[in-house]
């Protein structure tokens, strides 16, 4: 049985084929295991059966508060391994948004930001986004190349999540180096300075953006959020801003991802490919299976609040559990056949934007861009094709499914 470390969780192999990474994460004895260090942060345990993985994001006992990291037995604990963890985990205790605390807190940001992402809501974007996507493809139509990554994967979701938080079209593009340096920096370790000029950067931007709604409120989502707050007692000042980070952030990174996995996915299964160009009423099931089949969240985490047993395994308070949505979506136990992809699968209740209360907020505007831009490039570019070879991709430091660019001619 080969051992598992917590870097295995991130690393180019895994990345390139995580069909391999299941075996062996399913290889293992048992199916709650310990391993002996995540990045730093100590050990953890990992989950990674579908049915172990929705009970324990539905179940209450599993909380998202960092604060609740280090066990009470042990407070003295630090991160001294990582000084880059100790950072990120105190940015985030100060800095709270609804992905990262537990109810009531939860609910209550959860039930402001909800707002913007109302099923009504999400639709009434329909035509934006296909004029969006149009446009994308207009701009690279004569070159018959572009990076998918960055000519349309990228800009598809940004230029949405900006619109509708009211960021100005010259600032979107700062937000891509920011959310991959915060976002990741628990990978880095020895990189403390970066991400503290990073964090100081994106708060007086966001602070410079908020002093501008409120003298020129508009009819966008950080107005709406700048009013909540002025209001009093709905959400303080580190929760606007963390907040509205987390929408420019949760609100691109994925959609980008679930993208540019898909078409490669979909290039490395010709046979698939040409099904869906032969049918595209079955876009929204294809969406479904490319979210499970190579959904960009491979994990996430919760704290144990209190001590509790899963499998015999004595999980005490503090341990921390990295749970493997990845995993969970090939399952052979809940999906048949899961390592192929069949964009026909119809009973399909992968993972892919989590369960429970911390369900992702923005997931029918995922799948609506998704959509688009899946009917968009099979409609418009039929001969489209990898411009190199898939063994020359690249893979961003991450524990996002996260290519680093995606040549394809067409």
């Amino acid at each position: 049985m080969e051992e598992i470390r917590g870097s295995d969780f991130a690393s180019p192999e895994t990345m390139r084929d995580f069909i391999s990474f299941y075996k062996r994460l399913s290889g293992q004895q048992e199916p709650i295991y310990p391993i002996d260090d995540f990045f730093g942060m100590g050990k953890a345990w990992v989950a990674f059966r579908h049915d172990d993985v929705v009970q324990i994001l539905k179940d209450p006992r599993f909380l998202k508060n960092m604060r609740s990291l280090a066990p009470q037995q042990n407070e003295q604990k630090s991160f001294e391994s990582n000084d880059s963890v100790s950072q990120i985990i105190e940015w985030l205790n100060n800095m709270p948004n609804m992905l990262t605390v537990d109810p009531p807190d939860h609910t209550r940001l959860r039930r402001l930001a909800s707002k913007a992402f109302t099923p009504r809501m999400v639709e009434e974007l329909r035509p934006r986004i296909q004029q969006i996507a149009d446009e994308l493809l207009d701009a690279v139509m004569e070159k018959g190349e572009m990076d998918l990554i960055a000519d349309f994967a990228y800009p598809l979701p940004i230029i949405v999540i900006s619109e509708m938080l009211g960021i100005p079209t010259a600032d979107r593009n700062l937000f891509r180096e920011w959310t991959h340096t915060l976002g990741n920096a628990a990978l880095m370790p020895g990189r403390e300075a970066e991400v503290a000029a990073t964090f100081e950067e994106f708060t007086r931007y966001i602070k410079s953006m908020l002093a501008d709604k409120r003298k020129h409120p508009g009819n966008d989502v950080t107005s709406k959020l700048v009013e909540a707050y002025d209001e009093g007692d709905k959400l303080n000042e580190n929760e606007l801003l963390s907040t509205i980070w987390l929408l420019i952030t949760a609100g691109h990174e994925t959609t980008v991802n679930l993208i540019g996995n898909g078409v490669l996915a979909l290039l490395n299964h010709p046979d698939q490919l040409r099904l869906l160009q032969s049918d595209p009423s079955i876009i929204p099931t294809a969406v479904e299976e490319l979210l499970r089949y190579v959904g960009p969240v491979i994990i996430t985490s919760r704290v144990a609040g209190e001590d509790i047993t899963m499998h015999g395994q004595e999980i005490r308070k503090g341990d921390m559990i990295v749970i493997s949505l990845g995993g969970a979506n090939l399952d052979p136990n809940k999906f048949a056949n899961p390592e192929a992809l069949d964009i026909t699968r119809e009973e399909n209740e992968h993972l892919a934007f989590g369960k429970g209360i911390h369900l992702c907020l923005g997931a029918p505007l995922a799948r609506l861009e998704a959509q688009i831009a899946f009917a968009t490039l099979l409609g418009r570019l039929p001969d489209l094709h990898l411009a190199i070879e898939p063994e020359q991709l690249n893979y961003h430091l991450t524990t996002l499914r996260s290519l680093v660019s995606l040549p394809v001619k067409f």
